[in-house]
């Protein structure tokens, strides 16, 4: 059903099953729309309490459902502070974690507790990290724990308004884009286009032409594979682009299985084809907790975000040919300006934080 309405959102819907899908689905996004807006309004008049942080808060989303890039972004954001002279953290939901109360993430933390991708920015980022259902909760806990933090970076809070923000950034893919341009169900859309009028900043993630309000500040960035890395062994590596000539005999006679469960698998396949890696591919859900079985006999590769859940398969199975393909993210430098500015100005000014 997922798989169906992703194809119908991105352009890829049968021609005669697309006005049956927008009949039965416009009236519900209609209905959403309605009380994304009565939310929205409530927090704006105050019906819903605001947390204002003592520090500045950056929030990175997106507006659809769905991988856009935002992890990639984040780590960056961190990097890009820590060497202006801030001292970033990082606070997240835990989505896909068991989680209930606010906690901090550590690098051998439990996915299944915690969440695969802040188990994976907590070896990434090297930064305080905690997450929370309530995020503003997480936030300052980590803050008690943490005094040194002067900002914190909102991992896909976009949506997430009981958390004031100083900064919004929204994460585009270039290849999607926002689809059909529907709300849900009708098409991938959290929030309404309008929003981006509001937007600090909108980051692409790709370099294909995409529509944007002409007022929108737009910032390219692009996602590159620098190295596969071993599952059993982490300081076994190749750089990515010598990685299908290491194994060019091997690959000949048993070509290498490429699995994802990421909001976009077929990024990942493309980065993999454009290595020059022919790979058997097979796409999972977005956060799927992998058993033995979906690791197939041969080499194995996956993105940093599935080897997460795959590394503890893997050594229990004794596995010696499982990679993960290790990704940076190079923003435009002007992004890194504008986000320096900002918080110079908050710092000059005092103002606080924006509402929703």
């Amino acid at each position: 059903m997922i798989d169906a309405l992703l194809r119908c959102w991105y352009g890829r819907c049968p021609a005669w099953f697309v006005p049956i899908h927008l009949l039965l689905a416009l009236p519900l996004s209609l209905v959403f729309g309605t009380l994304v807006k009565l939310r929205r309004r409530l927090f704006q008049f105050g019906w819903l309490r605001v947390t204002h942080l003592p520090v500045p808060v950056i929030v990175v989303g997106n507006l659809t459902v769905g991988g856009a890039g935002k992890t990639p972004l984040t780590l960056a954001l961190v990097a890009g502070l820590r060497q202006a002279g801030f001292s970033p953290a990082i606070v997240s939901r835990g989505y896909g974690g068991s989680a209930k109360t606010p906690m901090p993430v550590l690098p051998d933390s439990d996915p299944a507790s915690v969440g695969d991708e802040p188990v994976l920015l907590a070896r990434r980022a090297g930064c305080p990290l905690w997450i929370g259902r309530k995020r503003a909760d997480a936030a300052r806990q980590l803050l008690a724990f943490h005094p040194e933090v002067d900002v914190l970076i909102a991992d896909d809070g976009l949506q997430h308004f009981a958390l004031g923000r100083d900064i919004e950034l929204v994460v585009v893919d270039a290849v999607r884009g926002f689809g059909n341009r529907h709300l849900l169900p009708a098409g991938p859309l959290r929030e309404p286009l309008s929003r981006l009028s509001k937007i600090d900043a909108v980051v692409v993630n790709g370099s294909q032409a995409l529509s944007l309000p002409t007022e929108c500040r737009r910032f390219q960035m692009r996602i590159a594979g620098v190295r596969f890395v071993n599952l059993a062994a982490p300081e076994r590596w190749i750089a990515a682009h010598d990685f299908a000539a290491e194994f060019a005999d091997l690959f000949a006679a048993s070509p290498p299985h490429a699995i994802a469960g990421i909001g976009h698998p077929e990024r990942f396949f493309n980065q993999l084809a454009a290595l020059g890696i022919n790979a058997t591919t097979r796409a999972f859900p977005d956060h799927h907790a992998y058993v033995d079985s979906d690791l197939p006999v041969g080499t194995v590769l996956m993105t940093e975000k599935d080897a997460v859940k795959c590394a503890s398969i893997g050594n229990r199975l004794g596995r010696q040919d499982l990679w993960f393909l290790a990704v940076d993210a190079d923003v435009e430098a002007g992004l890194q300006t504008l986000i320096i500015d900002h918080l110079n100005t908050r710092k000059r000014t005092s103002n606080g934080p924006k509402t929703a």
